[in-house]
């Protein structure tokens, strides 16, 4: 997937030589929490968080602090076409919490963590009415068909599938499912050879 069907386009900006109280009212109206900084040209000139003007809000009524005084200068950005796995890592690597979206020096979204848990949570169908069934199986390449086959024949409607990311003897997998009783998938599974780690209705 790539970042721009996550990104927000066309975000709200501020230009360099706006006060410091017109970012703080920009902020609070719009209920957001990352205010790219730009020029007239609309390239990104820094990005302010609400965690910098909350550090910055006492200081500011004492002193004549500007937006390039508090803003992140170069920061960390992605490309829309990049994949969002991409700002994944970065977001987690540098413990950021949002990254501006360039295409050719010009600010074009921006992509946060939110967005991504968001999607995660749609992907995974968390919010959404559903049966849940979890598994371990030795690593062999067949493991995973095997269950699908048996929760099929149960007439379980797989939703989706996660599984653990380490290489081991033994994996987890996560069976989203439709609404239904889990009980027979799971009497099913465990005569197939696998160990129902959980389950839920």
């Amino acid at each position: 997937m790539k970042i721009r069907a996550l990104m927000i386009p066309n975000p709200i900006t501020i230009a360099v030589n706006q006060s410091v109280q017109k970012a703080i009212e920009l902020m609070k109206i719009n209920a957001i929490r990352h205010l790219p900084v730009v020029d007239g040209k609309k390239q990104l000139k820094g990005l302010l968080t609400l965690a910098d003007l909350k550090q910055a809000l006492i200081p500011s009524m004492l002193a004549d602090l500007t937006l390039s005084d508090m803003m992140i200068s170069n920061p960390i950005t992605v490309n829309p076409d990049d994949d969002v796995e991409i700002a994944a890592q970065l977001i987690y690597k540098h413990k950021i919490s949002g990254l501006p979206v360039i295409n050719t020096k010009r600010l074009v979204g921006i992509i946060t963590e939110s967005d991504m848990l968001r999607t995660f949570i749609d992907m995974m169908g968390i919010l959404s009415s559903s049966a849940r069934i979890d598994i371990i199986t030795d690593d062999k390449p067949d493991g995973l068909n095997k269950a699908i086959q048996i929760i099929h024949d149960q007439g379980g409607d797989i939703i989706n599938v996660g599984m653990t990311a380490q290489r081991t003897a033994k994996r987890t997998y996560y069976f989203r499912l439709a609404p239904c009783d889990t009980q027979p998938i799971k009497a099913a599974l465990e005569i197939g050879g696998f160990a129902v780690r959980a389950e839920m209705d």
